[in-house]
């Protein structure tokens, strides 16, 4: 080995021997096969980007989830107050026991447990209104 200045040494081992280290595994155990190789790694930015992205699709879910939870209890209490002003005059609605049971009828998407209590006990008086009726709903 010669060194020629301070910051230049040789290589150890010959050409040969370099192109031969990286061609595969120096040691496979008997009966088994060589380990798969990886062609490339994806770079670990790309995939937080894609993360980042991810997320803020599922903050927009849950926001349009919860929306449409509030707006459908809101609509059945507006149905529950216009019964009990059908009921002070005298006689409900067709209509408005029609429009009650398509809004039971409707699916429900789940979105908070707290805002699903709530709205399972508005569905619940809906029913008992629609049951004093003489409209019973599987629930």
């Amino acid at each position: 080995m010669r060194i020629d200045g301070p910051n230049r040494t040789g290589g150890v081992a010959s050409r040969a021997a370099a192109g031969k280290a990286g061609s595969g595994p120096a040691f496979v155990p008997a009966g088994g096969a060589a380990p798969a190789r990886v062609a490339s790694a994806v770079p670990v930015s790309a995939l937080t980007g894609l993360d980042a992205i991810l997320a803020l699709q599922t903050v927009g879910d849950f926001r349009e989830s919860r929306r449409k939870s509030v707006k459908r209890g809101t609509v059945l209490l507006d149905l529950l107050e216009d019964m009990k002003a059908d009921l002070l005059v005298g006689k409900a609605s067709p209509d408005r026991l029609g429009a009650m049971i398509t809004q039971l009828s409707a699916l429900r998407e789940r979105s908070e447990p707290s805002l699903d209590a709530v709205l399972d006990d508005i569905e619940l008086r809906v029913r008992v209104e629609l049951a004093k009726h003489g409209h019973y709903l599987p629930l």
